[in-house]
């Protein structure tokens, strides 16, 4: 998608970059409807050409293991494997080839690849809200949704609509449920 694409939804002129950056409510400026944008941040940063595969010109020169015809630049760190400069994947100073980048995800041996994000708003609001189907469960569940709000609140948000309502939700309903536990016990014990 190009940024030129990207277009108001009321009148579909397209959006200046300044409506990208602003990160909050902003007016069209042609037909001054509130709109958001919310992009990637790698929609900004400079696309950089991946390098072509050098063709083996002499005989003795090494090829990459994966196109026997491509001149290899780099050995892969983890099998040795020589790689051309398609197939060579660098990855925080590392260069691995496919089958050890597959291998590495599969069996969790690349500390710096994320693969899974768990969603702690979520967890934090199912536990607030889940539990109210069977009301005595809350009086554990109420105080550990605000704890799981609070101490991950600065956790790496959703990749897909990062946002902190849930855990906003999730303290408060834990709160209140709290504040009704304590009021049934007051009442029971000053009788």
């Amino acid at each position: 998608m190009n940024i030129q694409e990207v277009r108001c939804t009321g009148c579909k002129t397209p959006l200046p970059l300044a409506a990208f950056r602003a990160g909050e409510l902003a007016p069209c400026p042609v037909c001054h409807a509130r709109i958001q944008v919310e992009v990637f941040p790698a929609l900004f940063r400079d696309i950089r050409p991946g390098d072509a595969a050098e063709p083996v010109l002499v005989d003795n020169e090494s090829s990459c293991f994966y196109h026997p015809r491509k001149k290899a630049v780099v050995p892969c760190d983890s099998c040795g494997r020589f790689l051309c400069a398609l197939c060579d994947v660098e990855l925080n100073g590392q260069h691995l080839c496919p089958a050890c980048l597959e291998s590495g995800k599969k069996k969790g041996k690349l500390k710096h690849l994320e693969n899974e994000r768990t969603l702690y708003d979520r967890l934090a609001l199912g536990l607030a809200t889940l539990p109210l189907l069977v009301w005595p469960v809350t009086v554990l569940t109420a105080p550990m949704a605000i704890y799981v709000g609070i101490r991950y609140w600065n956790s790496p948000p959703s990749l897909v609509a990062p946002t902190k309502r849930h855990y906003v939700f999730a303290i408060v309903i834990g709160t209140l449920e709290l504040t009704i536990w304590a009021l049934v016990l007051y009442s029971v014990f000053n009788r």
